[in-house]
């Protein structure tokens, strides 16, 4: 009640509403993110309250998850690296007529996850902070290892073809200095790769430049909408919430999980989502071409990952990515020891940035419902009009990271590969989850070495990590068995 209180103030309800407003826009904006747009806004919270500076800033994070969704349903473009998986079911439910459904699911999910994720975060802080205090760097090679184990089932083609995409983003990964001997790897001589290839420029090329490039020989057409656009026509049908009931909840459960583990964040929690929901569907084969449950589930994974973030934050005092480390600056500029103490100490902060989320994530579905046929009517111009566009903010997004046009010849480089890839039956989205996992596996897989002292036992002696192991070799043998199987049963048909 005293969080509500303080969440309600006029002062502090505007804070928020500017906040999510931001975040809302920032991540409607391919490239800016909402790393960059904190930090451009942090000086601005040395005038203002404590916990009117946390709401606003923590307003912006959340606020660029529902916006990211937006444009990688509409032009295949992430805005925010989290949502490059809703590209892979949210695009095509786009160019089928259905970019109605697609961004009002993409808005409920996101608010059930994140209500979720905030009751989650209020009724087990204490207890998820444990759990996540026993990940040590062993649990965290075999819980990416198992990821990465699934990632295979991410494309909708060959599962061979899904690994050596895997493989290829793990060494798109590791471009750039190692993080133990500050050696230089795959750089070529270049120096601006010394810093590696960020995942958003990685995903803006695979998807948005991709696109652009596969569909260049459409540029006389009208445009990619099909059928009228109307509030009846942007309802959800009874079949489209049966199917995503469940993938919300679950999607929920994951991010919450993800979000408190420290380094991992809401891009690992939305693809995790997306490869447990086509594991676990009857019809895999619906994913990748317009499956409502694959926008659902990472939807609402990445929203409650973006609310239990703050967990390790605000009650450990440890920052899970980049984002949540600028969160801790904020409360240290304003002279506040975050930790265990923080909600003894400061109640009325703590209680009221937890009830700002509900208030926050309210403002954004109130904000964005009614803004779904607006944002479908983009689809009504034309492509010649439209492709220029996105390859302009693409350019100067990825240009407002570093500024830097080397980057811009990154990207274009990395769209080419991707349409190239496309072409031959290669599928994106296991590319960036390897590209994602592949060096936080490297590293931790080293860091366990060396806590050990070169006993590779380490991994299976602790139980998180030998659970994790034996659920990535099982599910290594069941997609061996069935593909060992399949030619058997064919034969079969073939004499009968």
């Amino acid at each position: 009640m005293q969080g509500f209180a303080t969440a309600l103030e006029p002062t502090h309800l505007f804070y928020s509403f500017v906040g999510v407003f931001v975040g809302n826009l920032v991540g409607v904006l391919p490239g800016i993110g909402p790393l960059a747009a904190i930090s451009m806004l942090l000086p601005i919270t040395y005038g203002l309250s404590p916990t009117g500076a946390l709401m606003m800033l923590a307003g912006l994070y959340y606020g660029a998850q529902y916006g990211g969704a937006t444009t990688s349903i509409l032009l295949n473009l992430p805005g925010v690296a989290s949502h490059a998986v809703t590209c892979l079911d949210g695009y095509p439910m786009a160019r089928s007529g259905r970019a109605g459904q697609a961004l009002l699911m993409s808005m409920v999910a996101s608010f059930i996850g994140a209500s979720i994720g905030i009751v989650l975060m209020t009724l087990f802080s204490p207890y998820l902070t444990e759990v996540a205090f026993k990940f040590g760097p062993a649990e965290y090679f075999s819980m990416m290892m198992l990821g990465l184990m699934a990632a295979s089932t991410l494309s909708t083609g060959s599962p061979l073809k899904g690994i050596a995409m895997v493989f290829i983003g793990i060494a798109f990964g590791l471009v750039g200095t190692d993080v133990n001997s500050g050696a230089m790897r795959f750089t070529f001589g270049f120096m601006e790769l010394s810093d590696g290839i960020a995942l958003v420029a990685l995903a803006m090329g695979l998807f948005g430049i991709a696109d652009v490039f596969a569909n260049a020989n459409r540029l006389g057409k009208a445009s990619v909408l099909k059928g009228d656009v109307s509030m009846r026509t942007l309802r959800l049908s009874r079949d489209d919430m049966r199917r995503s009931a469940v993938p919300i909840l679950r999607g929920a459960g994951i991010g919450a999980f993800f979000g408190t583990l420290p380094g991992t964040g809401s891009s690992i929690a939305s693809f995790m989502s997306y490869a447990v929901e086509k594991k676990m569907s009857r019809t895999p084969e619906r994913f990748g071409h317009g499956a409502i449950e694959g926008v659902a589930g990472p939807e609402s994974s990445n929203n409650a990952a973006a609310q239990t973030a703050f967990i390790p934050t605000m009650s450990l005092g440890i920052p899970g990515d980049a984002v949540m480390a600028l969160m801790l600056g904020a409360l240290m500029i304003h002279n506040i020891q975050p930790g265990p103490q923080l909600i003894t100490e400061h109640p009325a902060i703590f209680w009221g940035l937890i009830a700002s989320f509900w208030v926050g994530n309210l403002l954004l579905l109130l904000l964005n419902i009614p803004l779904i046929g607006m944002w479908v009517r983009l689809l009504t111009v034309p492509y010649r009009i439209i492709y220029p566009a996105v390859l302009f903010f693409i350019c100067a997004g990825v240009y407002s990271t570093n500024n830097s046009l080397f980057d811009v010849g990154v990207v274009l480089a990395i769209g080419a590969f991707g349409y190239v890839a496309s072409r031959l039956g290669f599928q994106p989205a296991p590319l960036v989850l390897g590209f994602v996992l592949g060096p936080m596996v490297e590293e931790n897989f080293r860091r366990a070495m060396l806590l050990s002292r070169g006993d590779p036992l380490v991994f299976f002696n602790r139980p998180i990590s030998a659970v994790c192991i034996t659920i990535g070799i099982l599910l290594l043998a069941v997609v061996a068995y069935k593909r060992l199987r399949r030619p058997a049963a064919v034969a079969g048909e073939v004499q009968a």
